[in-house]
């Protein structure tokens, strides 16, 4: 199991909801606290603002669900799948991803500081204008994905792959050019000038 970041232990869960099917059912401002959902199937659920605090995620299917303005603050997330599953303007703040499946995942706004998802294979992910601060992806798959216009202040990329990734608009001064892959990634001409600038060169117009 990966480990949050510092070593933090995740929340202890108070209630359980096992093997249930949820697919297909609206969600809409509900609220869950310290809530173990083992093996719940939200395959195409439209989760609208609902809140769920502290919980817990084992097995759990996520699977073309859609979820709007909602809050997942410091949850834990195990083996879940995540195919074509959308989040926009959502809160993961503290949140923890281990050993999910994607595919097709699709983030748009939101908050996603401090998340955690070391080594998770996000190859053709899209993230766009995420808040990323201080985000956990050491040795995260990001080939040939989309990551633009997001903040990634004090974010944790040592070994990620982002060859191809789409990387315009976002903050490049907190890659380590030296432990992470870039080849053939998309930046824009001012990241251009970072990147030189990072490499020792003197960057002036002609």
């Amino acid at each position: 199991m990966a480990d949050r970041k510092h070593g933090v232990a995740a929340p202890p869960t108070e209630t359980t909801i096992r093997s249930r099917d949820w697919e297909f059912r609206d969600l809409e401002r509900e609220a869950f606290h310290r809530v173990l959902f083992v093996d719940v199937d939200l395959t195409e659920t439209v989760n609208r603002g609902s809140v769920f605090e502290e919980c817990t995620f084992r097995g759990v299917r996520f699977n073309c669900s859609v979820h709007e303005e909602a809050a997942f603050l410091n949850c834990t997330f195990t083996r879940c799948t995540m195919f074509d599953a959308r989040f926009t303007r959502c809160k993961l703040t503290g949140s923890m991803f281990d050993g999910c499946t994607y595919g097709a995942f699709k983030v748009t706004g939101g908050d996603w500081s401090f998340v955690g998802m070391p080594g998770a294979d996000l190859r053709g992910s899209r993230f766009s204008e995420v808040r990323l601060r201080e985000a956990d992806l050491t040795g995260a798959r990001l080939e040939s994905a989309e990551v633009r216009g997001c903040d990634l202040s004090g974010s944790w990329l040592h070994s990620a792959d982002l060859t191809g990734c789409d990387l315009r608009g976002s903050d490049l001064a907190v890659f380590d050019l030296d432990a992470t892959r870039f080849r053939h990634a998309v930046i824009d001409p001012y990241q251009a000038t970072t990147v030189a600038t990072v490499f020792g060169f003197d960057v002036r117009p002609e």
